[in-house]
């Protein structure tokens, strides 16, 4: 039986349980940093997380409220979505600002990169700020039932701190950008 160590981690075999084009989840028998044996279950993303706040010349930004099956629960956040492993980040979020909100950006700089939940996923996120924007059509997918708001940019920020907006991606992206905006 081969082993791979990972970190203080030993991964004695691994089993894909299920996969499919998005996802595969992968059950683990690992021995733990302490030496115990153990299993460990794993959430393999086939595509990263993107995601972009939009900001236009008079500091409004675009967020989308939309269902989220998973929780059963509409959320407000930034356009997000995902991006082939193939594609380059920047492109993705080009992609998914455009079919989201309908808008194109000149101007587009690196914001953050995060994991969205390390524990059990193997998922990165990257996010963009786009700037210089020219609007356009949405172009939703079929998964998508998204409603477009508007609001000025401290506004969103403050949606982000009193819970508003509860998406890990956006709350960190807006609040990165309040706190760079403040230096």
């Amino acid at each position: 039986m081969s082993k791979t160590k990972i970190g203080g981690w030993i991964q004695k075999s691994l089993q894909i349980v299920y996969d499919n084009p998005w996802i595969q989840i992968r059950h683990e028998e690992v021995i733990r940093p302490n030496g115990s044996e153990g299993i460990y279950g794993v959430v393999h993303f086939k595509s990263r997380a993107i995601g972009v706040i939009a900001i236009d010349d008079d500091d409004h930004t675009w967020l989308v409220q939309q269902s989220r099956y998973p929780n059963n629960e509409t959320t407000i956040e930034i356009p997000e979505g995902g991006g082939p492993l193939d594609e380059p980040p920047l492109e993705a979020a080009k992609r998914e600002l455009k079919e989201e909100t309908g808008l194109t950006a000149k101007n587009w700089q690196p914001l953050m990169e995060l994991r969205t939940s390390n524990s059990v996923t193997d998922e990165k996120a990257y996010i963009f700020l786009a700037t210089e924007l020219t609007p356009g059509e949405q172009e939703l997918e079929e998964t998508e039932d998204i409603e477009l708001i508007k609001v000025p940019l401290d506004t969103a920020i403050e949606m982000a701190m009193n819970g508003e907006i509860i998406d890990a991606m956006s709350v960190a992206a807006l609040l990165k950008l309040a706190i760079q905006r403040k230096s």
